[in-house]
C-alpha cells in the first residue's frame, strides 16, 4: 500500500504466525489510514513486527493507529511489536510514554531471533 509520502510493506516472517509490516515515509493524519488497512489486514497474526527503519516522521494520528491496533492484537492473543525507531521518530515514542508498552527492538534482526518473542 502506498501514497506519494508513506508506504507499507508486509512480508510473512520467519516464525508461523508472524508477519513483517515496513513503514516507509511519513506517518500523519494524510497517510495514517494506509496503515490502518494494512495492520486491519492481518487479524489473526499471532505477531505483527512493525519495521520503522526507514520512517522519517510520525505524529499524533499515527501513534494512535499503532497504539489501537497494539490492543485489537493483543485482545485476539497476538503481540503488535515495533523495530528500528529512529530519530524524530524515537523521540515521539518516548516523550508520550508510548515507548514503554510497545517491545521495542533495535532492529529487525534483534527482533526475529529473540527467542522470548517466539512463544
Amino acid at each position: 500500500m502506498t501514497s506519494e509520502r508513506f508506504a507499507v510493506t508486509a512480508e510473512p516472517g520467519p516464525q508461523h504466525g508472524a508477519v513483517v509490516v515496513s513503514l516507509t515515509g511519513e506517518l500523519d493524519h494524510d497517510t495514517a489510514d494506509t496503515l490502518r488497512s494494512a495492520l486491519e489486514e492481518r487479524t489473526g497474526a499471532e505477531r505483527i513486527l512493525v519495521d520503522c527503519e526507514k520512517l522519517s516522521f510520525c505524529d499524533s494520528t499515527g501513534l494512535n493507529v499503532l497504539l489501537r491496533a497494539r490492543l485489537r492484537v493483543l485482545e485476539e492473543g497476538g503481540r503488535l511489536e515495533l523495530a528500528g525507531l529512529r530519530p524524530p521518530v524515537a523521540r515521539m515514542f518516548e516523550i508520550t510514554g508510548a515507548r514503554t508498552v510497545f517491545r521495542v527492538y533495535e532492529n529487525v534482526a534483534e527482533a526475529l531471533s529473540d527467542r522470548r518473542a517466539g512463544g
